[in-house]
């Protein structure tokens, strides 16, 4: 068996359509305004500060969207959710590669940073490090549930209908390319750190495609936020 066939096993073509993200876009703008109510009913009730709620209101966001793809995928497709969206189990040797990977491609986006001369920016993420509880969670974020919900909307839901729309490259390209704009206000809307964002998801992409499991993108994604966040406490001399 080919490492292809082996992809096209575990990643059969997707049975949802356009017309079913366009419904999850609708439903993501009701979604963001019931996460900023409740960002506004918090800032009285949780002591730690602005930057901590921010965070709690994104999970109630993250609950609110997944929800709604879980609810599209079992009640309209009568389909189990973590396997549609790829979430395979992978040998042991490939999740370590995965996981190295992730670390190397932060370095190479790194240095290509640096070659493209990228202007340093003052990050929103930055307040996040006022104090300990909020300092943990963004950490979660970070490293765990960042890394997830993104790599099960973007390479789990985008990429598959975008590789059947329009073949394999220009699938991973055009969700890589959304993914870096998905972070671009984050980055006050700089092309640099946009292009760098885009190239990153790009190689998610790929090793989601050649391995059929976002599982492994996951697990890439997940070392790359964690040594990108590591070499930021480093020069903010948090830790």
């Amino acid at each position: 068996m080919t490492p292809n066939d082996s992809r096209t096993e575990t990643s059969p073509p997707p049975f949802w359509d356009y017309h079913d993200l366009f419904l999850l876009i609708a439903i993501f703008l009701p979604s963001l305004a019931i996460s900023f109510l409740v960002a506004r009913v918090l800032l009285g009730l949780v002591p730690f500060g602005k930057a901590f709620v921010a965070l709690l209101a994104q999970s109630v966001l993250y609950l609110l969207i997944f929800g709604s793809l879980y609810g599209l995928l079992r009640l309209r497709y009568g389909q189990p959710f973590w396997r549609s969206l790829g979430w395979n189990m992978l040998p042991l040797s490939t999740t370590a590669m995965c996981s190295v990977a992730g670390p190397a491609l932060a370095i190479a986006i790194g240095y290509l940073g640096y070659l493209l001369r990228t202007p340093e920016i003052s990050l929103p993420f930055q307040q996040m490090l006022d104090d300990r509880p909020t300092l943990i969670l963004f950490s979660m974020f970070v490293v765990i549930l960042g890394p997830l919900c993104e790599e099960l909307a973007f390479r789990g839901f985008l990429l598959p209908l975008f590789v059947r729309s329009l073949g394999a490259a220009a699938g991973i390209i055009v969700t890589g390319l959304l993914f870096g704009c998905l972070h671009a206000p984050e980055y006050s809307w700089s092309w640099r750190h946009v292009l760098l964002v885009s190239v990153a998801g790009s190689v998610f992409g790929w090793v989601r495609y050649k391995t059929g499991s976002t599982a492994a993108s996951t697990y890439m994604h997940s070392t790359y936020n964690l040594t990108q966040f590591a070499a930021f406490m480093a020069q903010s001399r948090t830790i």
